[in-house]
């Protein structure tokens, strides 16, 4: 800012020198004083004024800041600091006696009545697999029981990748000096040619993708699901990106990709287990079979939502990377 100030100083300087009549300059060259020299003494001479004026703000300040926590002179200040301390002790005071309270409350430890040794953990247990067709027990709690909690988390993560990209956005409508500006920018975050990187990248990407498909696929028979899957994939597409640079990646991902899978994904994953909400909430058959127990198409919706929130979380995961690396997609 102070070079900027600086150069824009001087250009005024010379405008101002320039206005001034050709026999003022001719005589000033006679004399010797060429027009550099009357330029440095002029920023000398502001630079100075700049300087008296900065140390008269910083007295002032100073004095402010005497005359402020000066107790003695200012009952304003010595009565707020001690009323400051006062509340902050019977605020810790207050907090302290209402969580002593609700302790009270709470059931002796190992009591049947606990909420660990309640009848839902037996549901989730003896009946999972008969509600949910999922093998994984875990997964059919989080995709069928809990559906509605899952379905807040995956919008959780979309909604803050959209905020992420609004504080961080580039604004697209940009000069041409702006543009090439931007590009030199970007080619400091682009990898170099690292032939090693590279060749490793090429082996283990699509083996990336796969074990990462595969967890998804089988996250209600196995250890698993979409979180976990969608974190793999994200993994490799960063691994891709080190490696390749952002100029390769956005052959097929873009920020318009990463928009239409997130948006398509959350809402499918909203219009399927409404339906199943409101035909549960209703006691009638989905009509959705859950297939055999055991088998890769089973377990009702459970499959296609593990996909849903995997592709979410492959999305996010890269999101996030791009935006703070970079500024953008």
């Amino acid at each position: 800012m102070e070079k900027i100030r600086e150069e824009k100083d001087m250009n005024e300087s010379r405008q101002e020198e320039n206005k001034k009549p050709t026999v003022y300059r001719i005589w000033r060259a006679l004399k010797g004083q060429s027009e550099e020299k009357a330029e440095e003494l002029t920023l000398e001479r502001e630079q100075i004024l700049d300087e008296k004026v900065l140390e008269k703000h910083r007295l002032d300040h100073e004095k402010m800041l005497e005359k402020t926590y000066d107790i003695e002179h200012n009952p304003i200040y010595g009565f707020f600091r001690r009323f400051y301390k006062v509340a902050g002790v019977l605020c810790c005071l207050a907090l302290i006696i209402i969580l002593l309270v609700q302790v009270s409350y709470l059931p002796p430890v190992g009591s049947s009545s606990n909420p660990g040794s309640n009848e839902v953990a037996a549901k989730y247990i003896e009946d999972g697999l008969q509600d949910t067709g999922a093998v994984n027990i875990v997964t059919g709690m989080i995709l069928d029981y809990r559906a509605f909690d899952t379905f807040g988390e995956s919008n959780v993560l979309f909604i803050a990748t959209c905020t992420v990209l609004i504080l961080l956005r580039n604004d697209k409508k940009k000069g041409k000096d702006s543009a090439e500006a931007e590009e030199r920018r970007d080619s400091y975050y682009e990898p170099k040619n690292d032939v090693i990187l590279q060749t490793i990248t090429k082996v283990l990407v699509p083996i990336i993708f796969i074990f990462g498909i595969y967890v998804i696929l089988n996250g209600h028979l196995s250890p698993g699901g979409g979180f976990s899957g969608g974190a793999i994939i994200g993994a490799g597409l960063i691994l891709y990106l080190n490696a390749f640079g952002f100029q390769k990646i956005e052959r097929f991902f873009t920020e318009k990709t990463y928009k239409w899978v997130s948006f398509g994904s959350l809402t499918f994953y909203c219009l399927a287990k409404s339906y199943s909400f409101y035909t549960g909430a209703h006691h009638l058959e989905s009509g959705i079979p859950l297939g055999k127990a055991g088998a890769i198409i089973s377990s009702g919706l459970i499959l296609p939502l593990n996909i849903c929130v995997g592709l979410v979380v492959a999305c996010t995961m890269y999101a996030f990377f791009a935006l703070f690396r970079k500024g953008g997609f």
